[in-house]
């Protein structure tokens, strides 16, 4: 007898076929239960790495030993274990009198494999070699902690997909700039902090080096998580949003709120980075060819900005305050070198002492043709635009690759329309989470039941 199956069946197993189980609207596979399997794991394995720390394993074989009783029987018993001989007859030699000692002790012999001379390899090999080693993982590749969309549901009032411990549980860091997401890596270097090259740009998917070394007021052995500005060579800034490890301590094991406190008074305690003022003016603006004043460009980051973050994450902080200032363009000012105008006097009492220069025998200074101006460094204005929201489970520890303790909020939609279900046309994914945050606000103020009974005369 043939089984006949309801046509929804095989279009909902058509549906999930291949889809990443953060598109199954399972509640076993939802984004709330892997949060919750990620959280206990998490302290499961924090549990056991302090216990290893604390040697707990090197005491589960230790015992009290014997009682007193069993001393005191055993006092008149000697316990001598007899010993033979036999063990050693085979290092005695037989031919040797009992009168004479051998003379002589045979050295022993080690047999010596001589190996054939190497032949060379061929390109072909050569080229395999080098082609393992370009496929091999790099170390930096997939560290950062990258954050999963938040799953949201516009027209579920129950399930919407707001986490349930919204409120007391999470940590809000925006609003975070638009840029590039990448680890800023310090190393050992013998010199002066700032001046010696010691940091590192790596990308966030593949470890790569984005910029070479340069310096840095960091300490040695910190690994920071951050965002390069998206107009990094007009302002210099390197917005910083967490810390895995601060002069070779592991900061990435401690709970959200802490790794944001420990970032922010660390920054604060460094001195700020000089920009170099060498052949890095360009001819002309690029915004206003006509102006003659030359403008700047950052050879590398010289400002670490932390991104700000919000420990309240009340539903009325999050509607008035929080999400709002999410989609703000911060305005910030940066020191930028500039060239001061030189004087024709100074100009032609420079060409004049270049000329006695030249006309002495060994010229103390190098020729130059033209007086240089003087450098110095003048405020400018620089907006940050605003990319969304990301909200951090509190008691989380750092995590690399992606993980659903982070849940990530943009301004803009989504580029798969079908991760995320919104109602209204032209509606964002920060725009529903304001509307989700003013449903359950208006739920918390007016109380739940006359909610359950507007629903009921409704249906």
């Amino acid at each position: 007898m043939e089984i006949l199956h309801p046509p929804s069946v095989f279009a909902e197993r058509k549906s999930s076929y291949k889809v990443p189980p953060t598109t199954i609207r399972d509640k076993l596979v939802s984004q709330e239960a892997r949060r919750s399997k990620a959280l206990e794991e998490q302290k499961r394995r924090r549990s056991q790495k302090i216990d290893s720390a604390r040697n707990l394993d090197l005491f589960a074989d230790l015992n009290l030993g014997a009682s007193d009783e069993d001393e005191d029987e055993d006092e008149g018993v000697s316990n001598v274990t007899p010993a033979s001989v036999v063990p050693f007859v085979s290092m005695m030699e037989s031919n040797i009198p009992g009168n004479t000692i051998a003379g002589s002790i045979q050295r022993p012999q080690i047999p010596v494999q001589v190996q054939p001379p190497r032949e060379r390899g061929t390109n072909k090999q050569a080229k395999k070699k080098k082609k393992k080693r370009a496929n091999k993982p790099n170390k930096w590749a997939d560290k950062c902690m990258y954050a999963e969309l938040l799953e949201m549901v516009g027209d579920d009032p129950w399930l919407d997909g707001l986490p349930t411990d919204l409120e007391t549980g999470w940590v809000a860091v925006g609003p975070v700039p638009v840029g590039k997401r990448c680890l800023a890596v310090t190393q050992q270097s013998a010199g002066v902090a700032g001046v010696v090259p010691n940091t590192t740009l790596r990308s966030r998917l593949l470890g790569k080096t984005l910029i070479n070394r340069f310096p840095s007021t960091l300490p040695p052995l910190t690994v920071l998580d951050c965002i390069l500005d998206e107009n990094w060579r007009d302002n210099g800034i390197l917005h910083v949003l967490d810390v895995v490890k601060w002069k070779g301590q592991d900061v990435g094991d401690c709970e959200t709120p802490f790794r944001f406190w420990w970032r922010d008074t660390r920054l604060a305690e460094l001195s700020q980075t000089i920009p170099p003022n060498i052949n890095f003016l360009t001819s002309t603006t690029n915004d206003d060819p006509s102006s003659s004043q030359p403008k700047y460009h950052f050879p590398y980051p010289t400002r670490f900005l932390p991104v700000p973050y919000h420990t309240d994450t009340t539903l009325p902080t999050l509607y008035t305050q929080i999400i709002p200032f999410a989609r703000t363009t911060r305005s910030l000012t940066v020191e930028v070198p500039v060239l001061n105008p030189v004087s024709e006097a100074e100009a032609e009492h420079h060409d004049t002492f270049q000329e006695v220069d030249m006309n002495s025998v060994e010229p103390s200074q190098p020729f130059t043709f033209r007086a240089q101006a003087p450098v110095s460094l003048a405020p400018v204005a620089t907006d940050v635009r605003s990319d969304g929201l990301l909200l951090y489970v509190a008691e989380a520890s750092y995590e690399a690759g992606t993980s659903p303790l982070s849940s990530w909020i943009p301004i803009v939609d989504y580029e798969e329309p079908g991760e995320v279900r919104m109602d209204e046309p032209g509606e964002g994914p920060l725009d529903l989470f304001q509307r989700l945050v003013k449903r359950r606000l208006e739920w918390k103020t007016t109380g739940l039941e006359g909610t359950e009974a507007t629903m009921d005369v409704e249906m």
